[in-house]
């Protein structure tokens, strides 16, 4: 039963669900570059970093509302240009988010592909990671082993990045 406010009665768009193709696509496309870089476990939190990471940026970088299909080859160099060191990534998250946001507004019809873009962004901003201090003190008294070394709570979108640029670079 469809709620008061969504009852159609002129026969189009009642109570049709609206499947998340383009989010669900994105997520696809970056599940397959973190598994093809065989980076981490496909069950650890680091690969859903990386993971959410790249299919923001995927799905983001749509500027054109259709996702590339089989160009999927044609697009590496913008996801890495996106989502390198030097680049403002979670500024750029925000401002286009912001601007999907204001898009479905206007349209005034459901956006399922935003929500779960905006439920990934919330869990890449919210949740913190333990990862290796990169800014350790070199020669420090970091124990012999990786896992022994520093270790500093991380928020998951900055351990994500770098992992979806490094998955990018070795597709």
């Amino acid at each position: 039963m469809l709620h008061r406010g969504h009852q159609n009665t002129d026969g189009t768009g009642g109570g049709e669900l609206t499947v998340p193709m383009a989010w669900l696509y994105a997520e696809y496309i970056a599940d397959e570059l973190l598994r093809t870089g065989d980076l981490m476990p496909p069950t650890s939190f680091e690969f859903r970093a990386g993971r959410d990471a790249l299919a923001l940026t995927i799905f983001l970088s749509d500027t054109d509302g259709e996702l590339p299909g089989i160009r999927v080859v044609t697009q590496l160099e913008t996801w890495l240009s996106l989502t390198a060191y030097d680049q403002p990534w979670q500024d750029w998250i925000g401002v286009r988010m912001s601007q999907l946001t204001d898009e479905a507004s206007a349209s005034e019809g459901p956006a399922p592909d935003l929500e779960l873009a905006a439920a990934a962004w919330r869990w890449l901003e919210e949740t913190e990671l333990l990862a290796p201090d990169l800014n350790a003190v070199p020669g420090g008294s970091a124990g012999v082993g990786e896992d022994d070394g520093p270790k500093v709570w991380t928020p998951a979108w900055q351990l994500g990045l770098p992992l979806g640029h490094l998955a990018i670079h070795l597709f």
